[in-house]
């Protein structure tokens, strides 16, 4: 099975082209979707234990924890020792439930793949970018969202010409859907008949 790890900078389309490989009959899997599960469930616990205060009704505030962030930036690497290694777990038994069922290609949506610096056994990386204009004005438009907390966001991440200078597969999500979806059923069409040759 040909895993593909999925990643780019903030507001670069990476959800559009997990969308994309699903439609192309790829099984795919996220992880923000696996941090939101356990910021109701295995998480909420030492998350507390970090930021006293941050859960709420038994779920992580993320707004909350987002402001607690950008007070104190140091807060990350506590957050992330915690959180991470979970979504590792998650992420490896995906992977080996979609080579159980027979799939010839699972996709890993995985924002911070080159800053943390963890390897996930991808046998590829699919990169997604956009022009920055057009990055800031997508991310501008999300709910909470100010100059100051996407400037402390993108302090985090790699700049978008070097992930793309360490990509397997490159997506400009500046182009229609449709052509995206085009071009990930071409790929996962050519994945396939390498797959039948083996």
């Amino acid at each position: 099975m040909w895993k593909i790890g999925v990643t780019g900078s903030i507001g670069t389309g990476k959800s559009t082209l997990l969308e994309a490989f699903a439609k192309a009959d790829v099984p795919v899997s996220s992880a923000d979707q696996a941090v939101a599960e356990l910021y109701a469930g295995d998480a909420v616990a030492p998350v507390e234990a970090l930021f006293p205060g941050v859960s709420k009704g038994g779920v992580v505030d993320r707004q909350e924890l987002a402001r607690r962030l950008a007070a104190d930036p140091s807060g990350f690497k506590r957050l992330e020792a915690v959180v991470h290694p979970l979504v590792r777990a998650r992420i490896a038994r995906f992977l080996v439930e979609a080579e159980r069922v027979g799939a010839v290609a699972a996709a890993v949506e995985v924002p911070l793949l080159f800053e943390s610096g963890y390897d996930y056994g991808f046998d590829a990386i699919a990169v997604t970018h956009v022009d920055d204009a057009i990055q800031r004005e997508r991310v501008m438009v999300r709910p909470g969202m100010t100059v100051e907390k996407l400037e402390t966001l993108l302090a985090r991440q790699m700049p978008q010409a070097e992930k793309k200078a360490r990509a397997t597969y490159l997506f400009d999500t500046g182009r229609k859907r449709a052509e995206i979806e085009d071009m990930v059923s071409e790929l996962v069409d050519g994945i396939r008949a390498r797959q039948k040759i083996k």
